[in-house]
């Protein structure tokens, strides 16, 4: 009598891949893939791909403009040496048409799927490696602010502008007021106070503010206080930038 003993392996993928989101002050995001040879011989990378959700487009930075002609950050080569990584970028925007209900997700958030084909030697059986995307949604809460311009270097003592955007991230309309208050390194110019009007629902203004910073260095921005006097309501933002506050002089040199 024979004993049959049946062992069944499960074959390692010789990939590593991590992926991470990075969210933007506007309404788009960032999308990192780290893609890592964790096996002792060569992989052959075909081909990387996303596939989205409908309201996103996507965007690889993977390319370079080199005398007019776009070639990839990886130049020719499509493997992979051993214990070899490899980092992939993608900017991914939210339709026009979606702007709303993107910007009402929260919590964990399904972002499709990430696609690698690749095989072991040339001429072998190419393999598909699947990675579901994820990503925690960042919650803008009820009235969102996001910086549209603010120069990265300013003069002590001279004033400068800066241009802010507020999002109405809830379904009721706000009668908004702005405040600002000053801080030890930064002074605001102007009237504190003044309105900013109405905001329905889903919709978005923006607004010019001028300051001047007191002292040297890399300086936060901060003070900007919002209230929705309907249900009078406060919001706060510190910290919303940070400026690089050098000598006059030195500014009208450069």
């Amino acid at each position: 009598m024979f004993l049959r003993k049946l062992c069944i392996f499960s074959p390692l993928k010789p990939l590593k891949i991590d992926t991470k989101f990075y969210n933007s002050d506007k309404d788009d995001l960032f999308l990192e893939v780290q893609i890592q040879n964790i096996s002792l011989s060569t992989v052959f990378i075909r081909k990387v791909s996303l596939e989205l959700p409908e309201m996103y487009t996507e965007e690889a930075l993977n390319t370079l403009n080199l005398d007019g002609e776009d070639e990839c950050t990886f130049g020719t080569r499509t493997f992979l040496q051993a214990r070899e990584g490899r980092h992939y970028l993608y900017h991914l925007r939210v339709k026009e048409e979606y702007l709303e209900e993107a910007r009402k997700l929260s919590g964990l958030t399904e972002m499709g799927k990430l696609e690698i084909v690749w095989k072991r030697e040339l001429g072998g059986i190419a393999m598909l490696h699947t990675v579901l995307l994820e990503r925690e949604a960042r919650s803008c809460g009820e009235l969102k602010l996001s910086l549209e311009k603010i120069p990265d270097t300013v003069a002590r003592e001279e004033p400068f502008q800066i241009t802010c955007k507020i999002t109405n991230c809830t379904d009721k309309k706000m009668k908004l007021l702005l405040k600002m208050h000053d801080t030890t390194s930064v002074r605001w110019c102007g009237h504190s106070g003044r309105s900013l009007g109405k905001l329905m629902p889903g919709s978005s203004l923006s607004f010019t503010l001028t300051l001047l910073c007191l002292q040297l260095g890399l300086r936060r921005i901060s003070g900007i206080q919002i209230i929705d006097t309907t249900l009078k309501t406060k919001y706060c933002y510190d910290g919303v930038a940070k400026v690089c506050v050098v000598p006059s002089m030195m500014k009208m040199e450069s």
